[in-house]
Order: C-alpha cells, then structure tokens, then sequence
C-alpha cells in the first residue's frame, strides 16, 4: 500500500524524481546532496528518503519520525526497489511510534495525593498507558499485525502485548460510556492496580455496580426548618416570632433548645446563654449536695415520707417506654423530684408531677444527638454520666418554670384542677348538650374521669410522643391551663356517638382507658385545629358558658 501511494505520487506531481543513485525519491526544487551515512540508531550504512512535500494523507501512513530539517526518515541501504522502501518504513514507523509510546508513559508521573478532579482526561488515562487517540493507534497496528504481520515485540522494560489489549478494553469501555474520567482515576488509581488496567479482575470489568458512581442524596431542610433555624440562631431570638412557628409543631432538632426558650430557662441573647446555662446547673448540682446527697438521718420525719412518696411513684412513671424503665434514668428522676418537692413547700410532692417531668427527659435527652429519638432507652448505653446530670438539671428547671403557672394544681385540695374539670363540664355542655345529658342520666360525673387528666395533662392518655407534640403547642400558647380545657373539650367529643351508646359500667370503663394507642401527630394536629376553633369561640366569654350549664342552672335561682 504504501509503495502504491508513493508510485501515484511520483506520477501526481512532476516536481518529484526518481534518483537511482541514492535510491530515493526527491523533490527537485528542495532537493539536498547527502551523502550515504551511518545510521546511529541501527549502525548500518542507511540512505536518506526525504518526504518534506508529500500529500498529508502519504506522511500520515508513513507514520515517519520526522527532523526538525529535512523531516528525514532514516531507511537501510538494503532496500532495493520501492517496495522494499515502504516495508522498509512501515517497520522503522512501527518501532519509532513503540518508542514515543514508551518514552511518553515514562515521562508521564502522577502524584496520588494530588487532586484527581483538576487533571485533564487525557492525562488522566495517560498515566496508566492510554488514551482515545492512542487507543486508536494501537487498534491500528494490532488490526495489521493479525493480517499477517508480526505482533509487537515486547520492549526493553520486559512489558508486552498486554499493553496493547489494555488500552484496547480501555477504549472499549470508554466507547460504551461505562467508564468516565473520574471512573477511570478513582476505580483504577484507588485500587493500586500497577497503572495496568489489566490488574483489574474479571468482576470489576463487568460489574455495573462497581463502575456506577455512588452518588450521597442529602435531604433539602423544608422551609419549616429553614425559619427554625433562623429564629433560633439569631443573635437575639424574637421570642414571639419563635412561638408562632412552634405552634404547628417543633422539628426535633430544635425542640430541646425551642422548649428552653420559650420556658424562660435560657435567655433570647445568645451571648449570654452559655453563662446562664453553666450557672443554673451549677446551682442544682450545690442543692444535690444540700437535700439529697446527705445521711439519712439528718432528714424529718416530712422529707422522709416525700422522699418514699417519690421512690414509690418514679417505677410507675411512663412503664410503657423502654427509657424510663432504665435505672440510671429512674435514679435521676426521683432525684429530681424530691429536690423540686424540698424546694417548694408549699405544694411539696403531688402525685402526677412525676409524668410532666417524662417529656422534658425525653426531648432534652434526644437535644443531645440531634433530636434523634430515644424513647428505646439504647442512648443510655453510651450516655456518659455528666451529660445525664446535665439533663437532669436542664429538667428540674423547665419543670419549675412549668408548675409556676399551675401551682394550685398540687396545693392542698387542689383547686386548680377542680376548677378546670368545672369549666369542661361547662364547655362540652355549651357544644355537646347530648352528650352532657347522657353522662349525667348514667351516673357519670366529670370529676371522676376528668380530675385525671387536669392533673397530668393527659399524659396518661396519649402515647409519649404525641404528648411531646401536644407540648410544642401548649408551650408556645402558654397553655397549660386555659387551652388545655379546649383540648379536652375536642378530646372528648370525638368520641361522643360511642359514649352515647354506653352503660355506667362500659362508659366508665371507656373513660379511663380511651384508646389512643395507635394515634400519630396527625391525629393530636387534628385535635389541636379543633380546640382552637373551640378557644376562639368561647375564650373570654365565660358568662355565656355558665348560663346554661345544665348542673349550675340552681344556683343561678
């Protein structure tokens, strides 16, 4: 072929001649004297064949290794005729090109602490001895050398047909797009391969999964979340602006730190946070060391029985849930209510503090690794102990500031409660007349299912984590007396078509284990719309409620 394309050129283009003495075909306007020389690459005498002038097409299947002079190729003086000149500088092409190869892969270092995203493609596949373009030549040369050719002669470093083959499924792979830029440094440089494609196993060449890049989906945080986390790291925390968002509901992890604001324990200004947290707890810890942690007998006969009272409330609290079931969780609690109980005389220990104490372990804890939730009690397994006492003092003052609005709840006779469970007599009566009338025609009193969920604000009746979301609204509402009335009111409505159908017996013991076991946040949302519909129709309208009240209209005579 290639003596077929010089002899059309000879005859194409007159300006070339054939000399015999040299044997070598030259262009007459460029021609230049040589005289026969020693080839210092084959050390034989060699003629020069000067291609400076031919067709772009004839030079490319030359393949030559051009000078920068003459763009000479150097040829053995044995060749003959023109067929011999071509075969003759196929071979020297060939080998020429084996070498660039060879010399360009060892020129070629990379650095694996390097950055692999800021290396072009093509040094990218350079460094492990091929790219598209070489990929191309060596199909080339393979395609000759198995039409009757000789395969490539291994080189001076020992390597063989292997380099071949490699760029070949290399340019393969490419060509099918499994094998991307960044595919091809991580999957091959990272698995220390030898810069062989070769190394690679059978299973790593065909498996899709192990080429396919792993690709990390991180979760956008919802516009909800983005205006908590706005609200809540801000230099100066806009307290009313916080509690309007905290009304539908706190993401968990901003819960622990949204409850604390909104509670009073740690102020709005965040640079004085850490310092009054610090404070506060260190002030606990001195009182453990006043009432608790003294010898048993320096205590009164009042603070020995409170001190039982809350040994023998704290295995009741919340059964259901694995944490409060934990010892070093039970220690903690009873602790910290006969602390708050010496603390405040006036009402000391009443049964049902200890249930509002649960969802403030509960959130405070999960505060602790980003609001996961850790009701299954296997945070305590790696809990250390003085981020326990942490929570602890966190709940003793949360829970302080809570009982401050309710504090005749749990004082003697407790009138607080019994004038909430009068004011839902009144309201459920205002919206649910039949209802009223059926409770009161079978003997039921309000006091008597009603009193239980004044006390510990329905925690006994909801499953821990709706409670957790119904405090997100009470907090926010500072409702832990006025709206929770409203709340029951709802509560107990929804129910009214069943009751309605009930005896004393099947009625009352409906009312004290209502099943709500398997309610979501859906349902406690649901209840929450309700009794603010509720709130805003009624709220502040006390006289039109006790007007009609059907147990009260005698004393309005």
């Amino acid at each position: 072929l290639v003596c077929l394309l010089v002899e059309a050129a000879t005859l194409r283009f007159p300006r070339f001649t054939s000399n015999a003495n040299n044997r070598s075909v030259t262009p007459i306007a460029t021609s230049k004297q040589t005289n026969p020389s020693t080839s210092t690459r084959t050390g034989r005498v060699a003629t020069t064949m000067t291609t400076k002038g031919l067709p772009g097409f004839i030079r490319r299947t030359l393949r030559a290794d051009y000078s920068e002079d003459e763009d000479e190729v150097v040829i053995s003086a044995s060749a003959k005729t023109p067929e011999d000149i071509g075969s003759a500088a196929d071979d020297v092409a060939r080998s020429q090109l084996d070498a660039v190869d060879e010399q360009r892969n060892r020129s070629i270092s990379w650095d694996p602490s390097a950055d692999d995203t800021r290396r072009p493609a093509s040094r990218v596949n350079d460094s492990f001895g091929f790219n598209a373009e070489g990929a191309e030549d060596v199909r080339q040369r393979t395609a000759s050398s198995s039409d009757g050719s000789q395969p490539a002669a291994s080189d001076e470093n020992g390597h063989d047909g292997n380099r071949t083959s490699d760029a070949s499924k290399a340019a393969h792979l490419q060509k099918q797009g499994s094998l991307d830029e960044s595919l091809a440094t991580d999957s091959l440089v990272d698995g220390d391969h030898g810069g062989s494609i070769s190394s690679l196993d059978n299973s790593q060449l065909s498996s899709k999964e192990l080429m396919r890049p792993q690709i990390s989906v991180e979760r956008k945080p919802s516009y909800r979340e983005t205006q908590f986390d706005k609200v809540i790291h801000s230099d100066v925390v806009q307290l009313s602006e916080l509690r309007k968002l905290a009304w539908n509901g706190i993401p968990r992890e901003h819960r622990g730190m949204a409850w604390k604001l909104m509670l009073g324990y740690v102020p709005a200004n965040e640079g004085r946070r850490s310092h009054v947290i610090q404070r506060k707890r260190a002030e606990y810890k001195d009182t453990i060391a006043q009432h608790y942690d003294i010898d048993a007998d320096t205590r009164s006969i009042q603070e020995q029985e409170t001190l039982r009272q809350v040994l023998v409330d704290v295995p009741r609290t919340a059964p259901e849930v694995p944490l409060f079931r934990n010892e070093k969780i039970r220690r903690s609690l009873g602790r910290m209510l006969y602390i708050w109980a010496m603390r405040h005389p006036a009402s000391s220990y009443v049964q049902g503090i200890n249930d509002l104490a649960t969802p403030l372990y509960a959130v405070f804890l999960g505060d602790l690794y980003d609001g996961e939730d850790v009701l299954d009690g296997n945070v305590m397994v790696v809990l250390p102990d003085e981020k326990l006492d942490e929570v602890e003092a966190d709940c003793y003052w949360c829970l302080t500031n809570i009982l401050a609005g309710i504090q005749d709840h749990y004082t003697a006779d407790q009138p607080g409660v019994q004038r909430m469970v009068m004011r839902l007599e009144e309201l459920v009566n205002r919206i649910d007349a039949d209802l009223c009338t059926h409770l009161r025609d079978t003997g039921i009193q309000f006091l008597q299912f009603a009193f239980k969920w004044m006390n510990c604000l329905l925690l006994r009746e909801f499953p821990l984590r709706c409670v957790i979301r119904l405090w997100d609204t009470y907090i926010s509402e500072n409702g832990f007396e006025d709206f929770h009335v409203y709340v029951c009111a709802a509560f107990l409505c929804q129910f009214s078509s069943q009751l309605q159908c009930m005896e004393f017996d099947e009625l009352f013991g409906f009312m004290q284990n209502i099943p709500t076991d398997d309610w979501t946040d859906m349902e406690i949302e649901m209840l929450l719309s309700q009794a603010f519909v509720l709130s805003t129709l009624f709220g502040g309208s006390d006289a039109h409620l006790t007007s009609v009240a059907p147990g009260n209209q005698h004393m309005m005579m």
